[in-house]
């Protein structure tokens, strides 16, 4: 089955990375479907039933987003609650067939600080899995898979050519090898 690409940025178009890496992805369209919800829903009005369908129907589930203040953009958080509902994603049945339940997700994340800032000991004082951590627990929560996330640092204006094309071939390795 097809991976579906969940990509929740807000301006794709003035994007270098998150641009560059589904540039990679639409190579292979027979193993991916990119699901741009920003795109998809300008007003913000997420279409609950098609979203699950889409679901449904792909393998495995990538969210790629870029981190805001710790955090994911609106549209994903607004798509995540949305979208994983009671009954359909999870529940208290552990005999039901809750469709979250067993689906393979990963987590796909640019960030504009360096690696090095993500640590204990860093600027930030946190690293980029404890960041992560409310979207690991989703995952868990409702039964679901939780692959590696694939993490680019440094994502910034000033990011050359050849580093993001060398993310980009990373990260169509990850995708593709999920």
């Amino acid at each position: 089955m097809k991976t579906l690409i969940v990509l929740a940025h807000p301006s794709i178009k003035d994007s270098k990375v998150n641009k560059r890496w589904i540039q990679e992805a639409i190579k292979y369209p027979d193993k991916f479907t990119i699901h741009d919800i920003y795109g998809e829903y300008p007003q913000e009005i997420i279409d609950v039933k098609r979203e699950q369908m889409l679901i449904e129907v792909h393998g495995s589930i990538v969210l790629q987003f870029p981190i805001y203040w710790f955090n994911c953009p609106p549209l994903m958080k607004k798509w995540l609650d949305d979208v994983l509902l009671y009954g359909w994603a999870y529940g208290d049945d552990e005999t039901a067939n809750y469709k979250m339940k067993g689906k393979k997700i990963g987590i796909a994340v640019t960030v504009g600080g360096p690696e090095e800032s993500y640590s204990k000991n860093g600027s930030i004082g946190f690293s980029m899995d404890e960041v992560l951590i409310p979207f690991k627990a989703t995952i868990k929560y409702i039964g679901g898979i939780e692959l590696p996330s694939f993490i680019f640092y440094d994502a910034v204006p000033e990011t050359g050519d050849a580093k993001i094309n060398e993310s980009a071939k990373k990260y169509s390795d990850y995708v593709l090898n999920l």
